[in-house]
């Protein structure tokens, strides 16, 4: 399903263009939000009409209103260097359909280092299968990066954070020396969303996330968005024709309604996700956090210059104890659940080992590592709740 607009951008605040945009109330008889359309068949009143497909809508896989609603609201969001926004099942869903819309056989693509793993099995095993060569890079190489080009580069992907080891990556300086070669700049988008962070007007052509995290926000859908400038737009429209990839009806409406709350809610986890940094990070068993809204993270003057909030997903190392111990303190926590995602209100911990997979780079961070998801419970409670499984974890050491 994809929709584009190119309409004047909208003066008024994020906020607000959120709880607005994509609404019509006199065409929705009066109710707040939009019906939900399930529908495959879209009818047409003459033989003209069929012929030349002429209709809003044409068929379900292309869209219905309730998918043009939530089109405008991420749209907005965007902001005025975004073309259009289309709507995937899954986040792994528009990493792997914006990649197959810019990519073919005999293309060179760069990934940074860090990437999304999923991302990473999909070029190592899809990509090259279509014979398309990869290759990654540190996501600290800035401008750097022109050295990696070959003549037949098409892309870079990048994901600033990286949502495991949370390095920040210069995306303006990486985006220049890929449009000087007319390359186009993916952006993993997932952490910030574009409430935090409008990737498409620091140099990026395609911005995609796991709308499935902060857009959803109730860990109760599977969903994707790829958002595109004018230049890539034609591609992404026609890549997500070509392939069928579409939502279901009740999960747009479902992200419709999450993205109403994005802003309060995800203002709640930047402040609650920071504080329990801090907090972390004059805890005796932690050697580091790794979040780049902390003064002392590595990427921080590149956060703070390009991002406007952080969300409530960030790691820590912990000074070395034995494999059990860690064990120890996950079976411990109860408001911490263990489980592979995030973005949603509840808080979430799982160990993580980069070593598993990254071939640009050498990860040693010099302790175990775990990441945390800060959910919206009270920060006492999770503090609480940690410091048993500290306690846990220093009794089994």
């Amino acid at each position: 399903m994809s929709f584009s607009n190119d309409g004047p951008s909208n003066p008024q605040k994020a906020e607000t263009r959120l709880v607005t945009a994509g609404r019509d109330t006199k065409g929705q008889r009066g109710f707040v939000n939009p019906a939900v359309f399930h529908g495959s068949t879209v009818l047409y009143p003459t033989a003209e009409d069929l012929h030349a497909h002429r209709a809003e809508f044409t068929y379900g896989r292309h869209g219905s209103p309730t998918t043009r609603a939530l089109q405008d609201v991420l749209m907005s969001l965007e902001g005025p260097q975004c073309a259009g926004v289309g709507l995937v099942p899954s986040g792994l869903a528009a990493i792997s359909t914006t990649l197959l819309s810019v990519l073919k056989a005999g293309d060179h693509l760069l990934v940074t280092d860090n990437v999304y793993r999923p991302t990473r099995n999909f070029c190592n095993g899809m990509l090259a299968r279509y014979g398309v060569e990869v290759t990654y890079f540190d996501p600290l190489i800035g401008a750097g990066i022109e050295k990696l080009f070959k003549p037949n580069t098409k892309a870079v992907l990048v994901e600033a954070p990286g949502s495991q080891s949370f390095e920040m990556s210069d995306i303006p300086a990486i985006a220049a020396v890929a449009h000087a070669r007319d390359a186009l700049v993916i952006d993993d988008n997932t952490w910030a969303t574009a409430l935090f962070h409008r990737s498409l007007d620091q140099g990026v052509d395609i911005s995609m996330q796991a709308a499935t995290k902060y857009i959803g926000g109730h860990s109760d859908i599977m969903f994707g968005t790829i958002s595109a400038n004018a230049k890539a737009w034609p591609l992404i429209a026609e890549g997500i024709r070509l392939l069928g990839v579409c939502a279901g009806p009740d999960d747009v409406f479902l992200a419709l309604r999450g993205a109403r709350t994005l802003s309060v809610r995800l203002a709640q986890h930047y402040r609650s996700g920071l504080e329990m940094a801090r907090w972390l990070a004059n805890r005796p068993e932690v050697l580091q956090v790794l979040h780049p809204a902390l003064e002392s993270h590595p990427g921080h003057a590149i956060w703070k210059r390009d991002f406007t909030g952080a969300s409530g997903l960030f790691s820590i190392v912990l000074k070395p104890v034995p494999q059990q111990a860690v064990d120890t303190l996950l079976n411990t926590v109860r408001l911490f659940g263990m489980g592979f995602s995030w973005g949603g209100f509840e808080s979430l911990i799982i160990p993580f080992d980069c070593n598993e997979y990254r071939t640009a780079t050498k990860w040693s961070p010099g302790g175990p590592t775990l990441r945390l998801h800060i959910g919206l419970e009270n920060v006492d409670d999770l503090k609480a709740d940690l410091e048993r499984g500290f306690a846990a974890l220093k009794a089994a050491t």
